[in-house]
Parts: C-alpha cells; sequence; structure tokens
C-alpha cells in the first residue's frame, strides 16, 4: 500500500488501508524535566529483550549508550552547556540544578517545571545539563517504508511504524533511507531494527514501556493529536517563565517528513541535541527521478530505432 501522503492532516493509517483504526498513537517528549536517569533506555531493553549496549566509558558524559542503534531504541542524550554569565542563575530547566541551589530544578525565581523538587546535581556553576530521551520519530511519511522491498517495515493501525523480523532479509536499504539516523542493522541476525512504540503493549490497551518507566513524565504516550495540543501549551508555560528558546520539534505537519508521530520540547537548537534542523523524507524525489529515467530510457529507445531504420535504409 502506498505510502505517500498529502496535506497537513494526512492519516497515516487510513493511507496504509486501515479503514476502521484507533487515533494515532505516538510519544511528546519534555525534554525541560527529563533528569536523564535511564528508566526509559532499561525499561527498553527490558520488555524488548534487546542486548546491552557498551557498560564502559564512551567517553561522551554520562552517555554510555551514545546514538540511537539496532541495540538502542530509546536513547538518553547527556549535552554539557556553559552558560553565559548573566544566565548563571537560571542554571537548567532540563532536569539539572541551578547556580544558587544545585539540588533542585525548581530554584530559580518564577520558573515552575511542574515537577516540585525533581533535580540532579550541576557539575558547578554556569554550567547546564541538556538531557533528552531520543528514539524513532514514527514519520507521517517514512522513508524507510518507501525502499523496504519486502514489506518487512509496515504501517500499524496506530499509526507507527513496525520492523517484522521475520520478513526482513537485512539488505539494509532502510537505513541511509531514515533522516534521521535511527534504524540500525545487526551484525549478528543481519536484520534491522528499531523502536516499535511497544506495538504488542499497544494491542492489549497498555502505554509503552519507557513512558510507564519515566518518573518525571518527561516521555508522555497518547493520541498525537491530544500531545500536540498539550506540548503547545507547555511551551507557553516554558516562555512566559523566561525560558524564550523552547520550541517543539518534530510536531509540524508541514515539515520535510510531513510531521512526526514522536516529537520533542527542545531548549536549545536541534542541532545540539544530534538532531537534523529541517529533516526532509530522502525518498522525496523518487517519483520525479522515475520519472526522468523512463524518458531518458524512451529517448535511447527511439534513437536506437532511428539508427537501425537508418541503416536498412
Amino acid at each position: 500500500m502506498s505510502n505517500r501522503l498529502s496535506g497537513p492532516l494526512a492519516d497515516p493509517s487510513a493511507d496504509a488501508g486501515y479503514t476502521d483504526h484507533p487515533p494515532r498513537k505516538g510519544f511528546f517528549t519534555d525534554t525541560s524535566i527529563c533528569i536523564g536517569c535511564k528508566a526509559c533506555e532499561v525499561a527498553c531493553k527490558e520488555w524488548n529483550a534487546i542486548p546491552a549496549d557498551n557498560q564502559g566509558f564512551s567517553g561522551m558524559s554520562y552517555d554510555n549508550t551514545e546514538h540511537l542503534g539496532v541495540t538502542t531504541w530509546r536513547h538518553v542524550a547527556f549535552i554539557e552547556q556553559q552558560l553565559p554569565a548573566h544566565d548563571d542563575v537560571l542554571g537548567s530547566l532540563s532536569g539539572g540544578g541551578t547556580a544558587t541551589d544545585p539540588t533542585s530544578a525548581t530554584s530559580a525565581p518564577g520558573v515552575d517545571l511542574g515537577m516540585p523538587g525533581v533535580g540532579a546535581p550541576q557539575p558547578e556553576p554556569g554550567i547546564r545539563w541538556l538531557m533528552a530521551s531520543d528514539v524513532c520519530k514514527h514519520c507521517t511519511h517514512a522513508a524507510c517504508l518507501d525502499v523496504c522491498p519486502t514489506g518487512a517495515l509496515i504501517r500499524t493501525e496506530f499509526g507507527t511504524v513496525v520492523v517484522q523480523d521475520d520478513v526482513c532479509n537485512g539488505c539494509g536499504y532502510c537505513v541511509p533511507a531514515c533522516p534521521y539516523g535511527v534504524i540500525g542493522k545487526s551484525e549478528t541476525t543481519g536484520g534491522a531494527a528499531k523502536c516499535t512504540l511497544c506495538y504488542d503493549r499497544l494491542g492489549d490497551g497498555l502505554e509503552p514501556a519507557c513512558a510507564k518507566a519515566c518518573p518525571t513524565k518527561s516521555i508522555q504516550f497518547g493520541d498525537v493529536d491530544e500531545l500536540r495540543a498539550r506540548a503547545s501549551a507547555r511551551v507557553e508555560e516554558l516562555h512566559a517563565a523566561g525560558e524564550t528558546k523552547a520550541r517543539l520539534y518534530g510536531h509540524d505537519p508541514d515539515d520535510g517528513v510531513g510531521g512526526d508521530g514522536a516529537f520533542f520540547l527542545l531548549l536549545d537548537e536541534p542541532e545540539v541535541y544530534g538532531l537534523p534542523p529541517d529533516p526532509v523524507v530522502t525518498t522525496r524525489d523518487l517519483p520525479s527521478m522515475w520519472r526522468h529515467a523512463a524518458a531518458a530510457a524512451a529517448t535511447v529507445a527511439v534513437t536506437v530505432v532511428a539508427a537501425f531504420w537508418g541503416r536498412r535504409r
């Protein structure tokens, strides 16, 4: 079934052929209240029986998993920032402490994170940690679906994108097709793997393991439309509190992938978190490329026929 969608109100489940389906499900990850505990990573690995990653020092601060991949379907990034001198009093709104009180994320005057008492110590005044739990975006227009030759990648009735292990032939086409670098290929099985949004749990009316385990509700699961409204309200709340850099990422249905089923509230530019600033579905130009290829082939065929008949005369 075609994965190509049109318009800001496109319904990925309906486009995939589901005539009667539940509302689209997804994640809203509010990085402003992430404390970097990695409970989501652990819960994801335990529920999906994913092997452990490097347990040693990776050179990436407190980050031993480093990036999303075949054995990391949820990844908590730790970004250390040097704050300008006039921002020292604000400290970090992303679960870190402040220069005035290194144990509380709510000690900055007038800033209410909605999670009283939640916080992690700052290494020193003038430094803040940006912490963000990354995951597959379950794009509205997913290039991985376009390039999969076996149908191993499918759109579910919940609007999510899932890899069927028993159908995947290990070709790896989906790996470079993902604009976010989410999908990995196993060196042992040869198959591709990524977040399924706990498809097996959704069928039983349960929320995904990572959202269930998150102690601060930084990861919120639900109907995508409701999450978008909630996210917009949260941004306004942070702006009113003085955090003017707060923004949403992946929520816009007019972006290069038609919007994401998993989107984020960020406290800085997307590049700071290792996210592409303007993601574009990598198969966007395939239709025009095929048209040009067909036109070129037709031109060659006509030229060959003309040359053949010219010689016969």
